[in-house]
Parts: C-alpha cells; sequence; structure tokens
C-alpha cells in the first residue's frame, strides 16, 4: 500500500436543499485539530440521521484520485475536494485498496472500515446529473465509512496508516461488486453475510437476499420519493 496523503479533512451543517429535504453537502474544510467522536467528527451534521451517521458510518473517506474522473465526465461543472461530502480525502487509498474491516491509525484514533458508502439520491440534487447516484453506484467511486474504535483529536497533518487488516479477500471495491452490480449471486452475497467487521445492514440485507431470493427496490434511495418520511418504511433498501 502507497502512502497515505490526506488531502482534506471536512464537516458541514445540514442545509435545506428542497422539497423538504435537508442534507449537509457543504462540508467545510478544517484545518484545526477536531474530536472524532464514535458519532462522527467535530460538529459535523447529517441532513436525516435515520439513513446517514451513527456508529457504523462516522466518518466518510472519498479518494481524491475519482475527481478527475468526474471532472472528465462532467468537464462543463466544477468539482472541488468535499463535492461528495466526505469527511476525508485522501491519495494513496482507493475502493480496490482498502478492505472491510482494516484498521487504520489516524493520530491517536482508531478506525475500522465498516461498510462501502450507499449514494443516495440527495446527490442529485448536485446539479451535475438527475441521475447521479445511479452513476457513482455503478461506477464503483462510492468511497467508504469508519466506525470508530478509539476516540480522539485528529487533524490533516496526523498521519494515517494500515495497522491490521483481517478480511484480505473482500475489499471495498469487491464489496460493492457482490453487493450492487452482482447483488443475487450467491456465493459473493454469502461472503458478505459471513463478514462479522461488515455492518449489521449490509450483513442483514445480504441475509435477506439468500432467504427470500428476491433483490429490495433500491429506487427510493436512489431517486427519493415525494414524501420522504415515506423512506422510513424502506428499511433494508436505505443500507
Amino acid at each position: 500500500m502507497s502512502q497515505v496523503e490526506i488531502q482534506g479533512v471536512f464537516i458541514g451543517k445540514a442545509e435545506d436543499i428542497g422539497g423538504g429535504l435537508s442534507c449537509a453537502r457543504r462540508k467545510q474544510r478544517v484545518d484545526h485539530r477536531l474530536w472524532l467522536w464514535p458519532q462522527g467528527l467535530g460538529q459535523d451534521e447529517q441532513g436525516d440521521a435515520r439513513f446517514h451517521g451513527g456508529p457504523e458510518r462516522a466518518l466518510h473517506h472519498y479518494p481524491a484520485e475519482h475527481y478527475a474522473y468526474w471532472q472528465a465526465l462532467y468537464p462543463a461543472l466544477s468539482w472541488p475536494l468535499a463535492s461528495f461530502a466526505e469527511n476525508l480525502s485522501s491519495r494513496g487509498l482507493t475502493e480496490e485498496q482498502v478492505c472491510i474491516g482494516d484498521i487504520f491509525r489516524w493520530g491517536d484514533v482508531l478506525l475500522q472500515v465498516s461498510q462501502p458508502r450507499s449514494p443516495c439520491y440527495r446527490l442529485n440534487r448536485l446539479g451535475a446529473h438527475p441521475e447521479l447516484a445511479q452513476v457513482v453506484q455503478d461506477s464503483g467511486r462510492c468511497g467508504w465509512f469508519y466506525r470508530v474504535l478509539k476516540p480522539g483529536f485528529v487533524s490533516a497533518e496526523n498521519s494515517f496508516e494500515l495497522v491490521q487488516r483481517s478480511y484480505p479477500s473482500l475489499s471495498v471495491a469487491q464489496a460493492l461488486h457482490h453487493f450492487y452490480h452482482f447483488p443475487m449471486e450467491r456465493a459473493g452475497l454469502q461472503q458478505l453475510q459471513l463478514c462479522p467487521a461488515l455492518s449489521a445492514r449490509w450483513r442483514e440485507a445480504a441475509a435477506q437476499r439468500l432467504r427470500t431470493g428476491r433483490l429490495e427496490d433500491w429506487s427510493a434511495r436512489l431517486q427519493g420519493l415525494p414524501l420522504e418520511g415515506a423512506l422510513a418504511r424502506e428499511g433494508l433498501r436505505y443500507a
């Protein structure tokens, strides 16, 4: 694994994006150190705590390398860091190089990779494309989330290094492949279900597909609904 270079640390406040929806997509760069809690970074906010944030999605990491792809795909738009509302941007790590359950040391903090990001319809409000969430999901450039094993202060100046890898056969890219690209392939679903480091939501979704032989409806997550409250009834569809 190459040396990881942190490009920025970002937090944001929830704001109204229209249609009765809120989102903390406008993350701002923070140059001073912040306390990383088990629930998240500093005073970072989430637009909807039902589906974002929490102990299994305390920190969102997005590779800075991906922005060249988005700039080429949508050249008329500007793609600054944090365009995907990430908390942490870096070079030297991509979905292919990070595995579920990996433990990283960032300053005094210990983080564990818990799941890939599931793109949702709020990305469509970025103005790039009305189906950007679907495009992100199809591309596999989703980033990933961490749970916090040991809280503490962090900053962009701290080193970021891998200290333990327990599941080398399940990269974040492979998890996305199993979950989204070949979502009913039994061997892949079994691998997801049996990985204890993967978040409970993803393991439960994999187990449900194996049990029922049916794929859950992703339309609420990817496209949104007229009444956002209906998402509360979507359950595993919003993993």
